[in-house]
């Protein structure tokens, strides 16, 4: 079996991603203003933010 890649996303799959970008935007906008705080992904580690984020051993340093 070959299978092939495409180099770009299909048009439905640009949609898709469009709109997943959005629906995280709002419910890390709605975090924000209720003043809880997130887990985000960053420099391949999870991260805790926002103001009232639980401190870690990383946080305290």
């Amino acid at each position: 079996m070959n299978a092939t890649r495409k180099s770009a996303a299909s048009t439905e799959a640009q949609l898709v991603l469009e709109n997943l970008k959005e629906a995280v935007a709002q419910a890390l906008e709605k975090k924000r203003r209720l003043g809880q705080y997130a887990v985000i992904w960053k420099d391949g580690k999870p991260v805790l933010t926002g103001d009232d984020a639980p401190k870690t051993a990383e946080t305290q340093k």
